[in-house]
């Protein structure tokens, strides 16, 4: 079976019927919910100045989660690593590392969004050089020792729990993303499902003599909802998935690609793609089952602003229709919702 994952980047749309502390309360009710069940991890993005106020401190909203919770994996994904003083970033994350247990995957992103490159004071020519700078840098300090930067002493302490490091990945979707990161010896997290980006990995992995790596590729919708009545809870989450979809297709320039990528203009189309899917229960097992071991089944409860009833009533359904099928041993079930 898959593993089964709760993404959450927290945007608020004007239109939308809730408010940013509502969506923040309701992410950690739902990821302490989704530790108790057995789910497996929980994933959170990055992004900067938005109108909708897109997530834009991922780490601070994991070390919040990881406080709530006991087992499950929690992932950021991704980092926009240039926009960050690679110290201070690697401060946070050994210290995310030893509070959630060495629970916590990093995934290295360049950023690509203008406005936010810009708030950043970050030159997009100099995104692919400052990655692989930062990364050096974070990788030195994790070790504890004094070492010079830009003609400075640095020095990182406490050292996180996990050795040699915490998990830390590259993300991207192109060749020289995964060119990347085989140069610089870490596993590859592209954004969008393409073999042939692992292909590519694994070639230049070869070339340098790294035999550590490891590529994950997504697969499967970027969103799931399970429903009773499909049609009916389409028809409210698809303002939302539609707003989602949209932003993402304005944003990515030429070349960047992710999973949550379409072109669609209304609400049919969105649903036609393939990519936003509310489903019934049935259908949602046999789409896990489709997927296999590699695969991850997508659960984006939020998604677009939707309101937290709607979302926490697609948890639920999950929970009793789909879980028990999917996880024949399941852990107990915790206490209900408040």
């Amino acid at each position: 079976m898959p593993m089964i994952a709760l993404r959450y980047d927290l945007r608020v749309p004007g239109f939308a019927s809730t408010t940013h502390a509502e969506q923040y309360a309701a992410c950690l009710e739902q990821a302490a919910w989704a530790d108790e069940r057995g789910l497996d991890a929980v994933t959170f993005s990055e992004h900067h100045g938005t109108d909708d106020g897109y997530l834009p401190a991922p780490l601070t909203l994991a070390a919040a989660v990881a406080g709530r919770t006991r087992r499950i994996q929690i992932t950021v994904a991704a980092a926009l690593v240039p926009l960050h003083d690679p110290v201070r970033l690697a401060e946070q994350i050994a210290t995310l590392d030893l509070l959630s247990g060495g629970r916590v995957t990093t995934v290295a992103g360049l950023g690509y969004r203008p406005e936010e490159l810009e708030m950043a004071g970050v030159e997009p020519s100099r995104r692919g050089a400052l990655l692989e700078e930062h990364l050096e840098v974070m990788r030195r300090a994790w070790s504890g020792e004094p070492f010079e930067w830009r003609g400075r002493t640095i020095r990182v302490t406490p050292t996180p729990m996990t050795r040699p490091h915490p998990l830390l990945m590259v993300g991207g979707s192109t060749a020289a993303a995964a060119r990347r990161a085989a140069r610089l010896r870490l596993p590859f997290f592209p954004a969008v499902g393409d073999p042939a980006l692992a292909e590519v990995y694994e070639e230049e992995c070869a070339r340098v003599g790294f035999d550590g790596g490891f590529c994950s590729l997504p697969s499967g919708p970027g969103m799931v909802m399970v429903a009773e009545d499909p049609d009916k809870v389409w028809e409210q989450v698809a303002p939302h998935a539609l707003f989602d979809a949209r932003t993402y297709a304005r944003w990515q320039p030429p070349g960047q690609r992710s999973v949550v990528h379409t072109d669609a203009q209304d609400h049919d189309e969105l649903r036609r793609s393939g990519v936003y899917r509310v489903v019934t229960p049935d259908e949602c097992v046999a789409m896990a089952e489709a997927m296999g071991d590699l695969g991850t089944l997508v659960l984006h409860p939020l998604v677009g602003g939707l309101a937290p009833e709607p979302a926490w009533e697609s948890l639920e359904l999950f929970e009793a229709e789909v879980l028990p099928r999917l996880r024949r041993s399941s852990p107990p079930s915790g206490p209900a919702r408040p």
